[in-house]
């Protein structure tokens, strides 16, 4: 052992604990594990949360690496030709469980990617503790040439702040038109974005139903595709439009789905057509009461109608609340073309008070005992038709201005995609449908009968008893 240490240099003792390692290399490795982790479980939940699209890569993946291109061809062969055989064995299935769902993911998909500018620019982004809040797309539901969004609202926000914007939304995103209704949450709103337009051809005549479905009265087809059934139980129904706007559509239209009822005698149609039968009276003989030329005669019709339905509530009362049609008591509706001519433009005073009297008991006391009114209107003026509020179910066709809509239809109806004043001359009978307790407008075309058509229908169902006050000889 040397007595001498011949290295130069100071001597440094080893410290009793070393501290500067664990200090330094421990942090690091924690952060770097957490970090780790952290990008493993964003790495699954996306691989999760898009399984529609990692799930597909995997397994083609997997082909390919294992039968190389053979393998995801095969596949793909064998699923066009197990949707196309889907596709011809049963279509309805097809689409509501193949070929929706997918479209849907989609469809998403592109609404998320124009998602933060469209809240942007429609101001429903909100500005929050010095952040920006943004409403959350949920689901995206595929429907033919509608997508059904289901949109959560941010705090403070409902559903009528998404439809005075909705024109906005409906250039940001492509689409045709944009309607706001509220979701099955009070925070949820249900965004209907219309790509295409099933309206745009003309609705043949609908078969007639071997018996009316008063509830659902087959009129012509809503704007999703589907047929739109219109209900007369218990309700009222004002037509309004501008010439030419398919106002005789929808009548014959509701007419001609009830037609199997004149037959068996649970339907009885009473016809008022001031402007001399210009419009009603090519269907004349489906009319068990018709008056076109003798406004006498009109406001006798009116009254004795008046009179039907305060007998049957005094008979009702106590027992029900809602008529049942029969063959005794048939269901009574008053069909009426022009309501104006009768309420507004009559020059003899005695005879209008006389009709709008009758008119008020009419409709505010005949939709409970089964005798109802179907009118139609050019003006919708208070000063015209004082009592339009008492129809509860209002059809606005194409009008002149943007102000008539809400004066027809109700407060804020255009802002919910009502735009009456927008339906082009090249598209009668197509409108808008309000009910009452409904907020959201349904857009519908009404199937159009010719004039050959009308009068075939009327010589198959018709029973004519009288017009203008005369019974006719020979009538049944």
């Amino acid at each position: 052992m040397p007595l001498v240490n011949v290295i130069r240099g100071d001597r440094i003792d080893p410290a009793p604990i070393n501290v500067r390692t664990p200090f330094i290399r421990v942090p690091m490795w924690l952060a770097l594990t957490w970090w780790t982790l952290k990008g493993l479980g964003r790495l699954v939940v996306v691989l999760v949360r898009f399984w529609y699209v990692t799930a597909p890569a995997v397994v083609f993946g997997w082909l390919y690496l294992r039968f190389g291109w053979a393998g995801p061809v095969g596949l793909v062969a064998a699923v066009a030709t197990v949707s196309a055989g889907w596709w011809f064995g049963h279509r309805d299935s097809f689409l509501r469980f193949g070929w929706w769902p997918v479209l849907s993911r989609y469809r998403r998909m592109v609404y998320r990617r124009n998602w933060h500018a469209a809240m942007v620019t429609a101001r429903l982004a909100v500005s929050f503790d010095r952040h920006t809040v943004l409403p959350i797309l949920k689901a995206v539901r595929c429907g033919a040439g509608v997508d059904v969004v289901t949109v959560r609202m941010v705090t403070g926000q409902i559903p009528d702040d998404f439809a005075k914007v909705a024109e906005r939304l409906a250039h940001t995103f492509g689409v045709r038109q944009v309607k706001a209704a509220p979701g099955p949450r009070t925070d949820l709103v249900l965004l209907a974005l219309f790509r295409g337009d099933p309206l745009a051809k003309v609705v043949r005549p609908l078969p007639v139903p071997a018996v009316p479905e008063f509830t659902a009265l087959p009129v012509g087809r809503q704007e999703d595709g589907d047929g739109y059934p219109l209900r007369l139980f218990g309700t009222q129904v004002l037509v309004v439009g501008a010439t030419g706007s398919g106002k005789g559509s929808v009548i014959w239209s509701v007419v001609r789905s009830l037609a199997a009822g004149f037959t068996s005698g649970l339907v009885q149609l009473w016809g008022l057509d001031p402007k001399g039968g210009m419009e009603l009276g090519i269907g004349a003989p489906m009319f068990t009461r018709f008056a076109c030329t003798d406004y006498a005669a009109m406001a006798g019709l009116i009254e004795e109608a008046a009179t039907v339905a305060r007998d049957r509530a005094s008979k009702l009362r106590g027992r029900t609340r809602q008529h049942t049609p029969t063959p005794d008591e048939p269901l009574i509706v008053l069909v009426i073309d022009e309501l104006a001519n009768l309420t507004a433009y009559l020059t003899d005073r005695q005879l209008k008070d006389r009709i709008k009297a009758a008119l008020s008991i009419l409709l505010s006391q005949g939709r409970a005992v089964g005798v109802h009114v179907v009118a139609a209107i050019q003006d919708p003026r208070k000063e015209v038709l004082p009592f339009r509020d008492l129809f509860p179910t209002r059809i606005g066709l194409r009008l002149a201005e943007a102000a008539q809509v809400d004066l027809v239809l109700g407060d804020g109806m255009r802002d919910r995609g009502a735009l009456c004043d927008r339906i082009p001359q090249s598209l009668p009978g197509v409108g808008f449908v309000v009910i009452d307790g409904d907020p959201t407008p349904m857009r519908v075309r009404f199937s159009y009968l010719t004039d050959d058509e009308i009068r075939d229908m009327a010589q198959t169902y018709g029973r004519l008893r009288v017009i203008d006050g005369e019974i006719l000889e020979g009538a049944a």
